[in-house]
């Protein structure tokens, strides 16, 4: 099976399974802090289990910052992206590389029977890949060096 074609649900196994999340009406400076405190680029904005939209960096960057807004004093619901565009634990890596790369977005949400059970970043992908073909590497010189038995 190519690396590009493995299944989100297997990439989702080797991420710890917790999802954090904030609230739309937390200020935009308690989402940057839960951000930098759990080492993510991004939240999803979720109230009564509903994904409402997420909240990045860059959202931060573009819609805080640039337009001299005060994050604490600014909700959330103010500046998240919304619709949030989802994956499902189905889809593939590569399915979701070319999802990225079209929509330039760099976090998707996997979202089953309307919960999200996970969140896949740019670097996740990436990450998987090189690993995969690292070890397809090694393998095929294991084969050609005659170490490997049929």
């Amino acid at each position: 099976m190519s690396e590009y074609a493995t299944t989100i649900s297997m990439l989702l196994k080797q991420k710890s399974g917790r999802v954090v999340s904030t609230a739309p009406d937390a200020s935009v400076y308690q989402a940057i802090e839960m951000m930098a405190e759990k080492q993510v680029g991004a939240l999803p904005v979720v109230e009564s289990g509903v994904l409402l939209g997420i909240i990045s960096e860059r959202d931060y960057a573009r819609k805080v910052i640039l337009q001299g807004r005060s994050s604490k004093e600014t909700p959330v619901s103010e500046i998240m992206s919304s619709p949030v565009i989802t994956v499902t634990q189905h889809q593939t890596v590569g399915e979701c590389m070319h999802l990225m790369t079209r929509s330039r977005i760099r976090h998707l949400p996997v979202v089953e029977a309307g919960a999200i059970i996970g969140m896949v970043s740019i670097g996740d992908l990436v990450n998987w890949v090189i690993t995969e073909q690292e070890s397809i590497i090694q393998h095929l010189e294991a084969y050609i060096s005659g170490s490997v038995s049929n």
